[in-house]
């Protein structure tokens, strides 16, 4: 007999667009489920999968066919470790699992996002070439996944992956290659065959790669890692080779391995007759004296070919008259600042925006038309609130429009209930974006942006807000980026405070006025101004210090 509630529940996940599959009460697919990867079974074949396994469990393929990822928290230190990379802000559907784990959902729209586990203590990620068990399914010895109350995936919506988790989990895998590949290189000419069995070894143990579903990309990866470190063809054809048939799960054929070294090839090729065109994207978002060494970092440039394509573009650039060389030092430039605005002060307006901020921030400093506010804030620092805050204290005074890359409308409703007033109350614009925010903001309102999403080259954050000044007449933008802990600056660094007026940094329970140009008090300078406060609710704040240097 048919289980009707499993049965149901996977028709209604089919619904969603996720990509089904049956699974037995060992979690392993009681079908072959590679197919599942790219085309999603109908409902027909779904419900002839529960005719011939009628107590099948759950599964749902994750990455880009269900756009789905899923982190998998085994142990209550992965619990713990996970906060530290998703704020309190953020709302997501949570699986609770049969044995005391957790699954926590989000979206997937990068095909390069692949499975990983133990990157971060307890977790594991879920995303192509992965799958899940989800709820109602069961253990086969009484315990079952349930959703957590509030949370199933059908209350609330997957919200994008935090930025500050895509960037740990790359950053560590990037690390974990490159470090093996240091490694083979320096030691090459000694003994061939042995360093590319430590290679090996590095790469296979450091994450459990080249499975079924992900080898492909894996050896891309690899050899395109390889390539740009400046190993030459044939050295890179054979550990190549030797990952393919030791390490891949099934083995990889003998056959597509050359395409693999081909296809980084042209990657490669291709990025160093890009480079010039990044490097004059990033002098125009630059200003002032720079030195080629800042642009071989922000660029990632690692190779002696790829810092000489560069210095052949700064050349390029200087007969231009974009840069010129400037001071005794190789490599230091100035851009040359030939383009001017006027200003019609005559007929300007002294005239501050009657703007309230938490904390008394407002007491502290003034904001008039045009400005730019950024808030940089740490994981679990509160930025979301902070912003809700400022729509709930000025909303019967300005038209507010929030652009929001996290929250859907159920995420909204959760986060606008826990404030004290009636809900239907609230009288603003939110909207859900992503990106290309000065496309969308409104040049004499009041824009809130949650947040700036940037997941490679920060250095462009400085360009995006610029485009996002450029749009503004009489009305103003506060904009959230993330921030890691322990850096003083948010993504971006110092880009980020080109253009604000006001710049915010907060970390958990403080918060810090890093740049105030227009002091509220001639005799009082905000800049540096720290003060301690407590978040409770998810919505409500409490100060426990007064602002103070």
């Amino acid at each position: 007999m048919i289980n009707p509630n499993s049965l149901d529940a996977a028709l209604k996940y089919g619904k969603l667009g996720f990509s089904i599959i049956p699974c037995n009460t060992d979690k392993k697919p009681l079908v072959q489920w590679q197919k599942y990867q790219k085309e999603k079974a109908p409902e027909e074949q779904i419900k002839n999968w529960w005719k011939q396994w009628s107590d099948a469990n759950i599964g749902i393929v994750t990455g880009v066919i269900s756009e789905l990822a899923v982190i998998d928290i085994d142990t209550e230190e992965g619990k713990e470790a996970i906060q530290a990379f998703i704020p309190d802000s953020l709302i997501m559907p949570v699986a609770n699992t049969p044995s005391g784990g957790q699954h926590l959902y989000f979206k997937c729209h990068d095909n390069t996002l692949t499975n990983n586990a133990r990157i971060i203590t307890g977790c594991d990620l879920r995303a192509n070439g992965g799958y899940v068990v989800a709820p109602p399914s069961s253990n086969g010895i009484g315990a079952a996944y349930t959703w957590e109350k509030g949370k199933s995936i059908f209350a609330v919506k997957p919200p994008e992956l935090p930025e500050a988790y895509l960037s740990f989990i790359k950053n560590k895998l990037h690390l974990s290659i490159n470090t093996s590949f240091y490694s083979f290189k320096e030691n090459v000419s000694k003994n061939a065959k042995n360093e590319s069995q430590q290679l090996l070894t590095m790469l296979t143990t450091a994450n459990r790669m080249f499975q079924n579903g992900t080898r492909d990309n894996d050896l891309f990866n690899v050899a395109n890692c390889l390539l740009k470190g400046g190993m030459p063809k044939d050295r890179t054809l054979q550990v190549v080779e030797k990952l393919a048939k030791k390490c891949c799960n099934p083995p990889f054929p003998e056959k597509d391995i050359l395409v693999k070294i081909e296809s980084a090839l042209k990657r490669t090729e291709r990025r160093t007759q890009n480079i010039t065109a990044d490097f004059r994207e990033w002098v125009v978002l630059t200003s002032g004296v720079f030195l080629l060494t800042d642009a071989h970092k922000e660029l990632t440039l690692l190779t002696r070919a790829e810092k000489q394509c560069l210095y052949v573009g700064a050349e390029r650039l200087c007969k231009e008259g974009i840069i010129e060389k400037y001071g005794n030092k190789r490599g230091q430039y100035r851009k040359v600042e030939a383009t001017v605005e006027a200003i019609n002060y005559l007929n300007a307006e002294l005239k501050k925006i009657d703007l309230k901020l938490p904390f008394d921030i407002d007491n502290n400093v003034n904001i008039y038309p045009k400005n730019i506010i950024v808030i940089a804030g740490a994981p679990d620092a509160g930025k979301t609130a902070l912003l809700l805050n400022v729509v709930e204290m000025n909303m019967t005074k300005h038209k507010i429009f929030y652009f929001s890359s996290e929250m859907g409308e159920q995420e909204f409703k959760l986060r606008l209930s826990k404030f004290d007033r009636d809900i239907k109350t609230w009288n603003f614009y939110p909207f859900e974006r992503v990106s290309n925010f000065a496309d969308v903001v409104k040049p004499d309102d009041i824009n809130i942006i949650d947040y700036l999403e940037v997941h490679e080259d920060f250095w462009r954050i400085g360009g995006m807000i610029r485009e996002i000044y450029d749009k503004l007449r009489k009305g103003i933008a506060l904009i959230a980026i993330q921030k890691d802990k322990d850096k003083e600056y948010g993504l971006g660094a110092t880009r980020g405070l080109e253009k604000a007026r006001l710049y915010l940094t907060m970390n958990p329970n403080e918060i810090k006025i890093v740049k105030a140009k227009n002091w509220a008090d001639p005799t009082k300078n905000p800049n540096g101004m720290k003060l301690n406060f407590k978040l409770f609710k998810g919505c409500k704040f409490s100060t426990t210090s007064e602002w103070s240097k």
